[in-house]
């Protein structure tokens, strides 16, 4: 029974993280979780330095390299808290703009690729092509005699 009493508690866990708002920023926004590693790692790294046996308030005053690991994770946080206040962005999908691309990249294949309807587009555009038969108003010309020159 205690195990059953373990899953249910799991599962409301669950359900509890699904609905809060920050883990679901946590999830979806890279640059949140990059500004939180990053204070994390600044941080750890400035306790590894204070904890170097050194007293606390020595090492703070004494140590640059500690203080700015403390900056870089001050700042990691500061980013990371700014992140949570703004609006989470919001993704574009394709819309008008998209579906517009998209008809105008269709129709320049299509031209591309069917002669039967370039040639109608052209038509429409410069209007159609007149056929006609040539006839010559001219005479043919008389064969010169086989002995005579034509200079």
């Amino acid at each position: 029974m205690a195990a059953k009493d373990r899953i249910s508690q799991a599962g409301e866990a669950a359900r509890a993280a699904q609905r809060n708002r920050y883990l679901q920023r946590l999830v979806q926004d890279e640059e949140l979780r990059g500004s939180l590693l990053a204070a994390y790692g600044a941080a750890r790294s400035a306790y590894g330095r204070m904890a170097n046996g050194k007293p606390a308030t020595q090492a703070l005053f004494e140590d640059r390299k500690l203080q700015r690991e403390l900056k870089q994770a001050a700042n990691a946080l500061r980013e990371a808290s700014s992140a949570l206040r703004k609006p989470p962005k919001r993704r574009r999908r394709g819309g008008i703009g998209g579906s517009l691309l998209l008809i105008a990249i269709a129709g320049v294949l299509a031209l591309a690729l069917n002669e039967g309807l370039r040639s109608k587009l052209l038509d429409l555009l410069f209007g159609a092509e007149e056929e006609f038969d040539y006839s010559s108003t001219t005479a043919p010309s008389e064969p010169a005699p086989a002995g005579a020159s034509t200079s």
